[in-house]
């Protein structure tokens, strides 16, 4: 199967910006903007949901600050990397330049977010700055391992696709690439700078895909041939080929999801969920699992029989 089309050029940035739920801060943040209730929903911020109720609220509702992460940036450099490449000719797409765009795309980064200089404030001689670029250039170097970006023309990088269901639930994200057959099947791809996770932890990823996939169905009338992971930290390449059926049963899900984050939002019930994620989590000082309060909540909560109260301290259980 051939994977080669036109593509359009056009690189769209700031996956994370378009997966944080409503859009709009608390009170105080973003300018003293008023809280509002979630709008959509994104692969990221289900997955929130699924892993802790709590951790949804605190980033979507409260918009709670979190540390910027290395990992997390070296994601963000290597993605940049990946998407700007096919700027360039087929015959110059090579690990060499790939890699020389490395130190740039961080600059691009700093440049954007200044904020991220403080992931190596305490490094004057900036070895581990060094170090870390290393990692992010091994990354790099590993995809053309992985595949050839002299063979592809991607039909869409970083494209934003956006669709409202049925219920009125609206769905939206960033998928990393789209590649499109001359016989017209679509390949979704996503670029992971972890590991591939073992079997019985991949539901996940395989999760977000689908959404997307969901998403691309509904938009383009066309189920995707094929979703591809592209694990850069393991160097493997995993795939899933969707049916109608999988992607019904992914809209069921996001749809009961979507119910009980409409729930949570209107009565204030927001109920962490501890896990051994926990100990990751930038929340913990506002977690009851940790003897924190969370935030005054910003939104009316529905009182018992049925009425709205005023704003309430009302946290998470």
């Amino acid at each position: 199967m051939g994977w080669s089309t036109e593509q359009d050029g056009a690189g769209t940035q700031g996956v994370q910006d378009a997966q944080e739920g409503s859009g709009a801060g608390a009170a105080g943040e973003r300018g003293g903007e008023p809280a509002r209730p979630p709008a959509a929903l994104s692969p990221s911020r289900a997955s929130d949901f699924m892993q802790c109720p709590l951790l949804y609220r605190f980033r979507v509702i409260d918009r709670l600050p979190e540390k910027p992460s290395p990992a997390a940036t070296r994601g963000t450099v290597v993605h940049a990397v990946l998407e700007r490449l096919f700027d360039a000719p087929a015959a110059a797409r090579t690990a060499a330049g790939a890699r020389a765009m490395v130190p740039g795309e961080w600059e691009r980064l700093l440049a954007k977010r200044p904020e991220l200089a403080e992931l190596f404030a305490d490094d004057p001689e900036g070895e581990r700055l060094a170090a870390w670029l290393a990692e992010a250039e091994a990354l790099v170097e590993r995809w053309f391992s992985l595949e050839d970006p002299q063979r592809l023309e991607p039909a869409d990088r970083e494209l934003y696709v956006e669709t409202e269901l049925a219920s009125g639930l609206r769905l939206r994200g960033f998928i990393d690439r789209v590649d499109v057959a001359p016989t017209g099947e679509v390949r979704i791809v996503d670029y992971k700078t972890g590991k591939a996770p073992r079997p019985e932890f991949a539901e996940g990823a395989l999760f977000q895909m689908k959404f997307y996939a969901l998403v691309v169905w509904r938009l383009r009338g066309v189920v995707p041939r094929r979703l591809q992971l592209v694990y850069l930290g393991s160097g493997e390449v995993r795939t899933y080929d969707p049916g109608e059926a999988d992607l019904l049963a992914v809209e069921r899900k996001l749809l009961a999801l979507w119910e009980a984050i409409r729930l949570a939002t209107e009565t204030g019930d927001w109920r962490p969920r501890p896990t051994k994620l926990c100990g990751w989590c930038d929340h913990r000082a506002h977690c009851p699992e940790f003897g924190g309060t969370p935030p005054v909540y910003p939104l009316p909560v529905r009182a018992a029989g049925g009425a709205s109260a005023g704003g309430s301290g009302v946290g998470s259980r």
